[in-house]
């Protein structure tokens, strides 16, 4: 492997506990790997190359634990996380194993499920921050309907706003360094799950009393799943300040959550994401949300995290050769020509002076509509790029 290949601190990437700890169960079929302690994921982790591990509550701790029992098992965790300098840049909730959770969370229709929701991550929030957490994520896996009938979506919109809320109170009144983001899918567990994409997560921040505390993390399959452009998802994220974590893999678009190796399906996609995370600087957490196949062992479950942050890599030179590419740059140049002859109008804002102007200007729609876009040409340069033709 070339050095430029070997993943590196600085590049940040994590794995979950319950991602290369994956045992291979699913809905059809018994595991078919044996469990990995979180003990032995850190160092797995440390191995293949990672940088930080992240972990639901009950990843680490059962959720009958004792107190001394969680007391052991962090300290047996802080240990591996010493030994291998891993670090855990964040933690999330188990909000969806338990049949507690069976019709939701926060925004269950049982106003007891929804206190212990709120103990529940209040408690996990502690555990998180104890382990050096600085992002926590909400993903709402139960929070949604099959019928609508049984629940009022606006009852659940300002339920859900409320443990937003309170759970902010919360980390203040601790003084804890924690910012939340909220993690969108638009289906599954549930048939159809509340605040579906990064857009309608970002309209929903907009309402919150502490927005300033709270982002996105948007996943690369879930807005596959909803037939959506991930890298513009993340642009608008980006561009609204609020790209607090993602989460990369694959996925066939429109199919069930599969969680495929990062760049194993939509290679094209994968590199406009990496080509989009590097050119804006992204410096946040690069979090493999995904699973080796059901047919690996434990050897190529390693194999699996290695791939994803190989590929990643890849990319990333990719994404410089793009940049340094002299008839790729001249072609965009071109498609984003500006003479400055329109600033007048398009920067500044209104002004009724120059409204004036803008509606006497005569604009020739005919030749306007006869510019071309060399979209074909420059889309080909860039698959030589990828196929490694160029």
């Amino acid at each position: 492997m070339s050095n430029q290949y070997i993943p590196r601190a600085e590049d940040k990437f994590t794995f979950g506990l319950w991602t290369v700890g994956n045992i291979g169960r699913d809905p059809f079929g018994d595991p078919v790997r044996g469990v990995v302690t979180p003990v032995e994921i850190v160092h797995m982790l440390a191995e293949v190359g990672a940088w930080g591990v992240n972990f639901h509550d009950n990843d680490l701790v059962p959720i009958d634990a004792t107190a001394a029992e969680r007391d052991r098992i962090v300290r047996d965790f802080r240990k591996a996380m010493d030994d291998t300098g891993i670090v855990v840049p964040m933690a999330t909730t188990n909000l969806f194993t338990h049949p507690v959770f069976r019709d939701g969370a926060f925004t269950s229709s049982d106003p007891e499920v929804r206190a212990y929701a709120l103990q529940k991550t209040m408690a996990a929030i502690d555990l998180g921050v104890e382990l050096g957490a600085e992002t926590y994520v909400f993903w709402g896996g139960r929070e949604g309907t099959e019928t609508d009938v049984g629940k009022c979506a606006v009852d659940s919109g300002r339920h859900f706003r409320y443990a937003i809320n309170y759970l902010c109170d919360y980390v203040i009144d601790q003084g804890y360094n924690l910012r939340f983001a909220l993690e969108p899918k638009p289906n599954e567990p549930r048939g159809d799950i509340y605040l579906p994409t990064v857009g309608s997560m970002l309209g929903f921040i907009a309402t919150l009393e502490h927005p300033e505390m709270v982002g996105v993390n948007p996943e690369m399959a879930h807005e596959q799943m909803a037939g959506l452009n991930f890298m513009h998802a993340i642009a608008q994220a980006w561009e609204a300040d609020k790209l607090f974590h993602i989460d990369l893999n694959d996925q066939n678009m429109d199919r069930y959550d599969q969680d495929f190796r990062f760049g194993s399906h939509s290679i094209k996609q994968a590199f406009n994401v990496v080509h989009f995370l590097e050119s804006v600087g992204y410096d946040n957490p690069r979090h493999f949300d995904a699973h080796a196949y059901r047919s690996s062992d434990l050897d190529d479950v390693k194999e699996f995290a290695r791939g994803c942050m190989h590929t990643y890599l890849i990319l990333k030179d990719k994404s410089r050769q793009f940049a340094a590419d002299s008839e790729i740059q001249a072609l965009i140049a071109e498609c984003t020509a500006d003479d400055g002859s329109m600033s007048m109008w398009l920067e500044g804002g209104y002004d009724s002076g120059r409204n004036r102007e803008l509606r006497r200007h005569t604009f020739d729609r005919d030749a306007l509509g006869a510019r071309s876009k060399p979209y074909e040409r420059l889309d080909q340069l860039l698959i030589d790029l990828l196929l490694g033709v160029r």
